[in-house]
Order: C-alpha cells, then structure tokens, then sequence
C-alpha cells in the first residue's frame, strides 16, 4: 500500500523527527551539534519556518516548527540534509546516507497540546537518562525558555507569551510545567500522532485539517464504515 504524503499545513506548530539512518549516532562532538544547529537556523530563515522548540539527541533530533507555507517543512529539512549530511560525512571520513530517508511529523492543536509537546521535546534527555534535569542539558531549547541561556534560533510561540507579563514570570511559569512529568498516555499520544503522521488534537482540529489539507488527518477505525441510508437500531 502506497504511503500517505505527510500531512502539513501553514500556520500550524509541527512536532518533526528526523532520525540517524539504522538509529546511528548522527553527532560525534559538540562541533557536529553546533554546525546542525547553525544550518537549522539558515534553513529556517531560508524556508520561513519559526522554530519554537527543538532538543539534539546522539541519534536523532525533534523539532517544533510553523510555517508559512505548507511544503516549507519537506524542504527545509532537505536542506538540511544536504548541508549537514555532506559536513558530517567530509569530517568524518564516512559516505553513504545519514538520516532515516523518510523524517516523521504531526501537526499539532496549539490550545491544547504545544506545551505538551514542548515538555516532552525537552524532558528526551531526562527519559533516556543522558541528564538527572533538563537544564543539565545543553542542546535543547530548555535553557532559553526558562532564563538559563539566550538562543537567537527560538521564535517563541504566541502561547509561550501568554504564560506572563515579564520575562521572569513566563519562565517561572514554564518551569512550574516541568514539576510533574507527562503521563504514560500524553506521551504514547503524541509519539503514535507523529510517527503516524496523524493530527495531534481533537476530532473537531482534525476536521478543520480536512479543510486545509486533502490529506487525510485522521487514523480510520478498525471495520467497515456504515452503509449509507441504514441506520443502527435503537438499544
């Protein structure tokens, strides 16, 4: 069965994997981790794209982007292959693919669940136990949410403003969000959304999706859809 295209859409926030090719290790040293990040920031100022929150693992890395234009995504993250994957492999003394061909995405229902897809974009170094807390870690975007660094790649979400009236009060307040982890099924949802390439929020978001994409945004129940003109018998 053919593959669905990715399912993208202007104007919304889009939780994006991009992983090493077989799980391999994609960053060797802090100057792999740092020429990534330098071509995410040309990358998104080329293809328009806001970068509300990001975290570099050894093999793979998530992203939070919007853009302004529907295959801005496709294209940028191209880009960033060509100028990351041809660096890496030059320094390295390696040929061949690097990514996984195919990166994962969602779209995501801002109200409901950007900041929780933000929270389990910064908490990857805590789960996979590279780091005791977040701000331990230094190649995420949770150091500059919470005052602790400064990162001139982050646009930071109109919802991440809403938060307070000062710098300190919406970094204190996006710490307090990283007092108690995420549930077991806040997380197997967002995971199941973008590795399926599913909306990650309501029904009702979904079908405002259908609207703006002729990709389908919704994963199909399992049976066959009822015939038309019969209707269920009253229980």
């Amino acid at each position: 069965m053919a593959r669905l295209p990715r399912l993208s859409v202007a104007g919304y926030p889009h939780h994006v994997i991009q992983r090493g090719n077989d799980r391999q290790a994609i960053f060797a040293d802090a100057s792999d981790l740092t020429r990534y990040l330098d071509a995410l920031r040309t990358v998104a100022a080329e293809h328009e794209l806001s970068v509300h929150a990001y975290v570099l693992m050894p093999n793979h890395v998530h992203l939070l982007l919007t853009p302004t234009d529907a295959r801005a995504i496709g294209a940028a993250m191209q880009a960033i292959g060509r100028r990351y994957v041809r660096w890496f492999n030059d320094r390295h003394s390696r040929t061949g693919a690097l990514f996984e061909g195919r990166y994962r995405s969602t779209v995501v229902e801002a109200d409901r669940y950007l900041m929780a897809c933000m929270r389990y974009i910064e908490l990857n170094p805590v789960r996979t136990l590279l780091v005791a807390a977040p701000e331990h870690y230094e190649w995420s975007s949770y150091r500059h949410h919470t005052g602790l660094a400064t990162d001139d790649l982050i646009s930071d979400h109109a919802l991440y403003w809403q938060l307070g009236n000062t710098p300190f009060a919406r970094q204190a307040e996006y710490r307090s969000l990283f007092e108690h982890h995420a549930t077991a099924g806040e997380i197997d949802l967002i995971r199941q959304s973008t590795h399926g390439g599913w909306a990650l929020g309501t029904h009702n978001f979904a079908l405002r999706l259908g609207r703006a994409s002729p990709r389908r945004s919704e994963r199909r129940l399992p049976g066959r859809p009822k015939a038309a003109g019969h209707s269920a018998p009253n229980k």
